[in-house]
């Protein structure tokens, strides 16, 4: 049987992903390194999700740490870049450079990320970052590959539900979080002004002006 690296940012998007390969017989080493996420009680929220789903089958998670003033010292000037901007590409490359001195440290033939699976990541940035990463660590290599595919994506939410996994609504780090909670306030105004009972009552707006 194979050994790889999994690096898992949570077990929502790692599930169906070990699920498959153990079906293929491959085994993965689980590596938790999510320096990105704020705050610290989500951080081990999240890593207590993908401990509990991958000792319950019998695999290994290595913590990486909660090494969050590195992180935010990487993505310095980055703050206001959007979702997928060049801030997420930065996180992406520290995250897979661990995962790929990792990979090598332990002897494991190749490594991957369960980034891919998520679909509000952009599948270039993430595999543009592993490719970073094992030129950067000769000795690991990155195997790209889009888990979303293969019916992994509808998986995926199978197993959210038979496992009851905490399922968190933004990518991890303070910056997502604010862009959540002002897309969530924008969307609500939005359906407040649809439901608005004025137009029935008072005739279409800017009519008679």
């Amino acid at each position: 049987m194979e050994q790889v690296l999994l690096h898992s940012c949570c077990a929502p998007c790692s599930a169906a992903i070990i699920e498959w390969m153990l079906a293929h017989d491959i085994r993965p080493t689980i590596y938790y390194y999510n320096p990105n996420i704020f705050p610290r009680e989500e951080y081990e929220k999240r890593k207590g999700e993908i401990t509990r789903y991958a000792e319950g089958i019998g695999l290994t998670v290595i913590d990486g740490d909660w090494e969050h003033d590195a992180w935010r010292e990487r993505v310095k000037g980055l703050e206001h870049e959007p979702e997928r901007g060049r801030r997420c590409q930065c996180c992406f490359d520290m995250r897979l450079e661990a995962a790929a001195r990792k990979c090598a440290e332990l002897g494991l033939s190749r490594f991957t990320t369960s980034l891919a699976s998520s679909r509000w990541k952009s599948l270039e940035q993430v595999d543009a970052a592993g490719r970073r990463a094992e030129k950067l660590v000769p000795a690991a290599t990155y195997w790209a590959k889009n888990w979303r595919k293969d019916g992994l994506q509808e998986r995926r939410g199978e197993l959210i539900r038979l496992n009851n996994f905490y399922n968190q609504q933004w990518c991890g780090c303070e910056f997502s979080h604010e862009a959540m909670v002002r897309w969530r306030a924008a969307k609500a105004q939005k359906e407040a002004a649809a439901n608005c009972p004025c137009e029935a009552a008072c005739g279409p707006k800017n009519a008679g002006q």
